[in-house]
Order: C-alpha cells, then sequence, then structure tokens
C-alpha cells in the first residue's frame, strides 16, 4: 500500500475527476457516503453528532456527513467556520444542500464562537481543516482545537485531525492539533500516522475507500509504502520435494558474551526456525555448554577468550553472518569486530552492541560490505546519525545514513521502516506492543540471517524478516496476550507465521 505526500494525493483527486469522470462535488458526496457509512458502523443514531467544519473541502466532507447523518435520523448540530466569508466552491455547495435540512442545527461563525456544550455522550466531528494544511494552526482556529481537547466528547477527524500536517511536524505547535480518537483516512494513510509522537492526535486510523483511481495510484511514484501480506508471499521461495540442508546455507551467528548468552541462544534458535540450512555460533568459552545444551541443532565455535568475543573467525564458508546480540562492548570485542568487518565480503547483520561499537567508530561504515542489513531501534540509530527531534528527522536521517554507506537500515518501532539505499521506506504492518520486550530484536537478527543464508536478496530478507517477526508476535499476544509475551514466545510460535505465508 502507497503512501503518498499530501501533495500528491491532491493530483490523485484530479486525476480521478479528470478520468473518471467524475465532477468534483460528485466525488466529495462519494466520499461522505463512505465516511457517514463509517461513523454508523461504529455509532447508533442515538448518538448525538457535533459537526466542526472549516471553509476548505475538508468542511465541505464534514457537511456533506452531517447531511446524510441527519436522513439516517441522527441529531446533528452543525459549525461552520466561515471567518474570511469565503468558501470552497464545493463547501459552499453542501452548504446549501444542509440549509434544505430542516432538522440539522446549523450555526455559521463569521465572528464570535460560542461553545456548545459536549459531553462524554456526543460525539464530535472534526471537518475544520485535512490534509493541506502547511502551518501551524493559530488564532481563533487554536481557541477552537483547544476547546474540543478539553471535551470529554469522542472525536473522529476526516483525513487528518486538524492542525496535524501530512508529514513534517518538527516545527508544529502541538497544543493546536486536534486530539482524534478515530482519524478516518480518505484512500490511504498519510506519513505522519506512523511517527510514535502523533499517536495522541491520530488516534485509531481507519481507510475509508473513495475509490480514487486505481490506475493514477499505480503510476504515481513514492518512497513511502506499507508491506502487505500479498507482497511478502510472493518474496518466500517454494521448498523442492529434493532440497537438502546444503540447498539453505550455512550461516554465522556472532554473539553473547559473560552474563548474555540468552542474547545469543534467541538469536540462534529464530535463525534455526527460519529455514537455515546450517548454523554455526561463534561464542566466548564460557557460553560453549549452556549453547550445546540449549541449541543442540547448532554448531558451536569457541572464542579464544573466556568472557566475550575477541578472535575474528574465517568468515569465508558461510553465506550470511550476524554480529551482535549479547556481544558486549569490550575492548578486545571492540578491535575485534572492527577486524572482522575488514574481512567480510558477505552481507552482514548487524544489530545491538554490534552497532554501538560502530557508533563508537563510525569511519567503520565505509568497511561494511555492501547490502548489509542494520536493525537499530531509535537510541541505536541516533548513536549513529546524531541526536533527532523528532522521528520524522530520524526517518531522513536514517535514509541518508543507507544511501551514503549502501546498507539497508531496519529502524525498529511499531511501524519499523525497512530503508533501501536508493532511500525507498517500506513500513511494516504487523506486531504489536507486547513485542517491546527484551529479546525480541535478536529474534529477528536471527530470522534475517537465516534467510540471507538461503539466497534471499537484502531487500527480501529485510522485508520477510521483519514482516514474519511481527506476523509471529502478532500470533503470540492472541495465544498469551500481550503483558504477559516475552521474546522466546515469538520463536515458538514462528512455525505457525511461516505456515500461514506459505500456504
Amino acid at each position: 500500500m502507497k503512501i503518498f505526500p499530501c501533495s500528491s494525493i491532491k493530483k490523485l483527486d484530479a486525476y480521478t475527476i479528470e478520468h473518471e469522470p467524475i465532477a468534483s462535488i460528485d466525488l466529495m458526496e462519494r466520499a461522505a457516503i463512505a465516511l457517514a457509512e463509517a461513523v454508523s458502523q461504529k455509532w447508533g443514531n442515538e448518538t448525538p453528532v457535533t459537526v466542526f467544519a472549516g471553509p476548505g473541502n475538508n468542511g465541505g466532507d464534514a457537511l456533506a456527513v452531517a447531511r446524510i447523518l441527519s436522513e439516517k435520523e441522527y441529531a446533528v448540530e452543525v459549525f461552520l467556520f466561515n471567518i474570511k466569508g469565503r468558501l470552497s466552491a464545493d463547501c459552499q455547495i453542501n452548504k446549501e444542500r444542509i440549509e434544505e435540512k430542516t432538522n440539522v442545527k446549523l450555526h455559521e461563525i463569521t465572528t464570535q464562537f460560542v461553545p456548545p456544550l459536549l459531553t462524554p455522550a456526543h460525539l464530535v466531528i472534526d471537518g475544520l481543516f485535512g490534509s493541506g494544511l502547511n502551518k501551524p494552526l493559530s488564532g481563533g482556529f487554536a481557541a477552537v482545537v483547544k476547546y474540543l481537547n478539553s471535551s470529554s466528547a469522542t472525536i473522529v477527524s476526516i483525513d487528518m485531525p486538524s492542525g496535524l500536517m501530512g508529514e513534517e511536524n518538527t516545527f508544529n505547535v502541538k497544543s493546536n492539533i486536534i486530539h482524534a480518537n478515530y482519524t478516518f483516512s480518505l484512500q490511504l494513510p498519510k506519513l505522519a500516522f506512523l511517527f510514535a509522537e502523533n499517536a495522541e492526535f491520530v488516534g485509531q486510523w481507519e481507510l475509508v475507500d473513495i475509490k480514487l483511481s486505481p490506475e493514477a495510484i499505480e503510476r504515481t511514484e513514492t518512497n513511502y509504502e506499507i508491506l502487505e501480506e500479498q507482497e511478502i508471499r510472493s518474496l518466500i521461495k517454494p521448498r523442492k520435494r529434493f532440497a537438502h540442508k546444503g540447498n539453505f546455507g550455512h550461516a554465522l551467528l556472532i554473539a553473547g558474551s559473560k552474563g548474555m548468552a540468552g542474547a545469543s541462544i534467541l538469536s540462534a534458535k529464530a535463525c534455526l526456525r527460519s529455514g537455515v540450512g546450517l548454523l554455526t555460533i561463534h561464542a566466548p568459552l564460557c557460553n560453549n555448554d549452556v549453547l550445546q545444551t540449549t541449541v543442540p541443532e547448532a554448531i558451536v565455535h569457541t572464542d579464544a577468550c573466556e568472557t566475550c568475543f575477541a578472535v575474528p573467525v574465517d568468515a569465508d564458508e558461510y553465506q550470511a553472518i550476524g554480529i551482535g546480540p549479547g556481544l558486549g562492548k569490550d575492548e578486545e570485542t571492540e578491535s575485534a569486530l572492527l577486524e572482522q568487518l575488514e574481512r567480510c565480503q558477505t552481507p552482514l547483520v548487524l544489530d545491538a552492541d554490534a552497532l554501538n561499537i560502530l557508533a563508537n567508530h563510525r569511519h567503520a561504515l565505509a568497511h561494511l560490505p555492501k547490502n548489509s542489513i542494520l536493525t537499530p531501534h531509535p537510541k541505536e540509530l541516533e548513536r549513529l546519525v546524531g541526536k533527532c527531534q523528532d522521528s520524522y528527522e530520524r526517518l531522513n536521517k536514517a535514509c541518508e545514513l543507507a544511501q551514503n554507506s549502501h546498507v539497508y537500515i531496519i529502524l525498529k518501532g511499531a511501524y519499523s521502516a525497512i530503508i533501501t539505499p536508493q532511500k525507498k521506506c517500506y513500513f511494516n504492518s504487523t506486531g504489536n506492543p507486547g513485542m517491546a520486550t527484551g529479546g525480541s530484536g535478536d529474534v529477528l537478527t536471527g530470522i534475517i540471517l537465516a534467510l540471507l543464508a538461503q539466497g534471499y536478496s537484502s531487500e527480501a530478507a529485510a522485508k520477510i524478516g521483519t514482516y514474519i517477526h511481527g506476523l509471529s508476535g502478532d500470533i503470540a499476544q492472541r495465544e498469551v496476550g500481550t503483558i504477559g509475551l516475552i521474546a522466546s514466545d515469538i520463536i515458538t510460535y514462528l512455525p505457525n507465521a511461516w505456515d500461514v505465508l506459505s500456504k
């Protein structure tokens, strides 16, 4: 599913109007019918509805929704803000249409606004400003937003919470943005929906199909997409009847240190549950016994050092290498990692302490094999690229790092972003808050390592690995709940997740 900047969405509207063809007012009516249906599916007509409409097309949508809901016997009150005495053409038409309805209370605000009483029983429909906003709200509209936010009513925003911008909100005035409980986005999501700091404004977002031109959507380029199951299914290679372990690669996992054997175990088990032919774990001597016992399917290669990774490995015989889970940051480990990076020609998966060591030796980024995969969480990324003000800046800096270092980056979070060296961003659609637990990232590293060893491209491995990691977490959540979910549960349900995508 594509994500377009708001400027491109206007072009999709225009293309649909021209080529369907359909009049602009009729496209607005089609959107309003779909929006009203979405409202009526959640709230019965015993719910009092108060509509706040702005002077533009978002206000026109809101007026049309108000009229349609009144025809469904909802009690509707409308506040139309026309401070400058100038409505968009379609908003004007919908104003005239709603004036014909005797059962709708319409208040056109041209000067002073007297706020209505809003109770917990009320549903507010926010149609003040949509996706065309390009500067923070101020003055009277900011005051209206603050009033709505202070009310106890449920708020549904049409397309965008008023005051929120579709992409960058770094310099927005957060107190002047609607705090919606629900956002009904027209046709496609907005990039801003996927950033953690905007969750308080967006609430639960849902897509409302207004039948914009599929041809225009297909032909219009964008750097942002949301991964969906169909795409992931198409990437998974079928296994042949006479396949053997040699067909599925030999992976090397360099992981663990004294007291951190668990990280290497989680990563190793996830790798083995993701189809790798053979797995060798390079670990300090102190972790040998526990690895041999808990991961009997793996080969254990011990470091000369008792407690940490201190001696680089001859990696020529391996198809893929993963480094980082539980590695530690001892001085010997730093030296060994830097030397290991210089030796490697095969794309790597780097996570956790491997990334933290890289952050202390940024010159080593130049030694990474092309198409390696880095899997930082936000703080680990900032150690590599510098402090970021918000998710938008963080995403842009991650894109620059991917391009400059010729690597793939999986920026982990609620919508993990897979970023390519060409600065394309694919946002993951699976996963849940129960996965925010120690060891979850180690599991992801193991999955991606297995896919690389099997011959998947770095991009395919990153996409499949991130999606299947989240899908397994979703299955685990259904079985054990959110709060009680631990990283090993993700591994437990990996076979189920692979089965879902292989049918």
